[in-house]
């Protein structure tokens, strides 16, 4: 049986659509520090929404960073945890958040130069 052809032709791309957006780096942050319950994840971000933290959530399961995992209990328990794939991740975005806090401050200035203002 042949495997799917991919929807999107340049996996960079692909890739870098569904985890570079606003959130998916923070979930995927909070997480390196372990397994947490959704209301955990909530606070661990702080100001996501419920709705957009879900998504979120959802998009990173189905493309297999996050693993989540429901209880048999009364009320549900959910826990959420990286998988491997999650957490071979972790380097690379790590140079992405030095890199980024190392030249914060110049990237701010190049886009007030850009603006007509004073660097």
């Amino acid at each position: 049986m042949e495997s799917p052809p991919f929807d999107q032709p340049c996996p960079i791309r692909d890739v870098l659509d569904r985890i570079g957006d606003q959130w998916s780096l923070l979930v995927l942050d909070a997480l390196a520090r372990g397994t947490l319950r959704f209301n955990e994840l909530l606070r661990a971000i702080g100001d996501v929404s419920k709705q957009m933290l879900s998504k979120t959530l959802k998009r990173l399961e189905q493309d297999g960073f996050v693993a989540r995992r429901v209880y048999p209990e009364v009320p549900p328990r959910v826990e959420y945890a990286l998988t491997d794939l999650g957490r071979s991740i972790l380097e690379p975005m790590g140079q992405l958040v030095a890199w980024a806090e190392a030249n914060h401050r110049a990237i701010v200035e190049a886009r007030r130069r850009a603006a007509g203002g004073v660097a």
